[in-house]
Parts: C-alpha cells; sequence; structure tokens
C-alpha cells in the first residue's frame, strides 16, 4: 500500500517537474558545435545565430568549432551529448551527401531538427563562351555535345549535389572538375578552365558584373534582392531548389517540452532587427522554418538527393 502510495507520488513529481524545467529551460550556457572550422560560412552564420539566441535567453552560447571530414567528425561527437537542450548543433545539404555516399551513417534522422535559420541562394554561374550564354543554350549544347560540358564542383559537397539536380533536371550530360572551396571553382571559370559551376552573391557578383561571368539562374522560390535580373530556375521551367541551408538541431531522445522552447527562443532570436541585418549582410536570405516545417523540409530533401545519387558516386 505505502509502495504504491510512494510510486504514485514519485510519478506525479516527475509529471510536474517535466514541464517546470522546460519553463525554466534554459538555466546556463549552451553549448554551440560547428562542425566546421573557424571563418567559414557555416561558422560566420552560427555565430549570429548564437549571439541572437544568448540576447533572447539571457544564456551565453559559446561556440565550439569540430571540423573535420565534411562535417561529420563534429556531428559524431554531438550525437553522443546528452540529450538535454544544452548542447545543440547545425546540419545543412553536406550531411546528405556524406551519408549517401557512405562517408558516416549519420543522418539528419539521427537529430531532432529545430529549426530552419539560414538560406544562403545559390546560382548556376556560366563562363564566359562562344556556346552558350543562358539555360536553354546551355541544355541545348550539352544535349548535343554529352560530357563536354565541365562542370566546376567540390566533390561529394552540396555544390556537386546541386549540379547533379541540375543535370537531371535538364537531362544532360556534365562533367566534372573537382575544387577544394567555392573561391577555386569561380576563378576557374573566370579563367575559362571550367564552363559552369555553382556560386552564391558574394563570391560571383562581382565577376558577374565585370563580364566575367554569367548569373543564368537561382535555385529560390522568387527572385532574389541581391539580383532581381537573374530568373529563378522555376521560372525556366525547371523545380529544383539550390541553396545552402543550416539549421539547429538537437541529439535524439532530447524532451519535446525542450524543442519547443528551444524552436520559440530561435524564433524570437530571428526576428531581432540587429540579428536580420547581420544575417542579410551575411548573404542569408530572410527565412525561418519551425520544428514542424523544417522537418517536412530535410524529408523532401532527402527524396531529391536519392534521385541524384547515383549521379554523385559515379
Amino acid at each position: 500500500m505505502f509502495r504504491k502510495i510512494a510510486v504514485a507520488a514519485g510519478l506525479l513529481a516527475a509529471a510536474i517537474a517535466g514541464p517546470a524545467q522546460a519553463q525554466d529551460y534554459p538555466e546556463k550556457p549552451i553549448e554551440f558545435i560547428v562542425p566546421w572550422g573557424p571563418g567559414g560560412g557555416s561558422d560566420t552564420l552560427m555565430r549570429i545565430v548564437a549571439m541572437g539566441l544568448s540576447e533572447v535567453t539571457g544564456q551565453a552560447v559559446p561556440i565550439v568549432n569540430m571540423p573535420g571530414v565534411g562535417g561529420t567528425v563534429g556531428l559524431a561527437e554531438f550525437a553522443k551529448r546528452p540529450a538535454d537542450g544544452y548542447t545543440i548543433s547545425q546540419i545543412h545539404e553536406g550531411l546528405f551527401t556524406a551519408n549517401k555516399l557512405g562517408i558516416t551513417e549519420l543522418s539528419y534522422k539521427n537529430f531532432i531538427p529545430v529549426a530552419l535559420v539560414t538560406s544562403s541562394p545559390q546560382y548556376l554561374v556560366l563562363s564566359k563562351n562562344d556556346n552558350f550564354s543562358n539555360l536553354e543554350e546551355l541544355k541545348a549544347y550539352a544535349a548535343a555535345n554529352p560530357g563536354a560540358v565541365r562542370a566546376g564542383v567540390t566533390l561529394g559537397g552540396v555544390p556537386h549535389l546541386h549540379m547533379a539536380m541540375i543535370e537531371e533536371a535538364l537531362g544532360v550530360q556534365f562533367s566534372y572538375v573537382g575544387f577544394r572551396d567555392t573561391g577555386e571553382r569561380i576563378r576557374a571559370a573566370v579563367g575559362g578552365n571550367v564552363d559552369i559551376v555553382i556560386g552564391d552573391v558574394a563570391s560571383a557578383s562581382e565577376f558577374v558584373k565585370n563580364g566575367d561571368l554569367i548569373f543564368a539562374g537561382v535555385g529560390t522560390e522568387e527572385r532574389t534582392s541581391e539580383e532581381p535580373d537573374v530568373p529563378t530556375m522555376a521560372e525556366q521551367g525547371y523545380d529544383l531548389s539550390m541553396a545552402v541551408t543550416r539549421g539547429v538541431v538537437l541529439p535524439a531522445g532530447t524532451p519535446d517540452e525542450i524543442v519547443e522552447a528551444l524552436d520559440a527562443a530561435l524564433e524570437k532570436a530571428m526576428s531581432l532587427p540587429d540579428i536580420r541585418e547581420k544575417m542579410t549582410n551575411a548573404g542569408s536570405a530572410d527565412i525561418y522554418l519551425g520544428h514542424e516545417a523544417y522537418k517536412a523540409y530535410l524529408d523532401k530533401l532527402d527524396g531529391e538527393v536519392d534521385k541524384v545519387v547515383g549521379k554523385l558516386q559515379g
């Protein structure tokens, strides 16, 4: 009898304690594992996110950089952390390519997606050449000359994924040339060493203005404010979404109350005027997808990557 009462009391206490803890969350600093090195796009943008989250919660959000093997080293460490809401991390499309190529067994399904907080629109960029100067001319030339169009990518990375999606949508065949980073790819296109690349405003706009490169399309739903004259891929008949989207995730098993509390805090943080300005200056579109919408986005992305995984492997 007394034991039953004690057990019932314990369950009642736990039920009461759970929501109370969520209401008080966070009560201490939240460590933010960024699985990329200092100074890159993920590091720059996530430091802004951390700044906003700290401003909203009143708690420190220290960044811990854990780079290596396309972001998988830091995520592997993150996956081992307690599911208590006091360690968060970030994923983007690179995790999908790493998983599909067998670089890591981890996928987005190993984590709880909390919110999509940044999106850096990606453009199809053409070198100046005599064979094509827009998307339809590229398609016609590539169809007539299989493998002749040299596509500069980071093999196994997000640019490779986006280029494979374009190749699939156009129904053509490119030949791929590997580069370490965006800067190398853009310089190769300017020099005529490759014909097409994936780039963003920060890396390519000056070369476009100088007449050295051409923006052939952007992978956003609407034209961007930075390049309003560049048509979207959808406008040109191709339902392609091309962006480097970065979202905050929690370890699997984190209580729903913590997920909801962090989602609400991030939404408030990303709406702060100073944070929005900093994100815009860093090249991110004004975007926020909460927990459910972000999960739906990742599910859709997973299907899109499945369609082109053979091209990534080949």
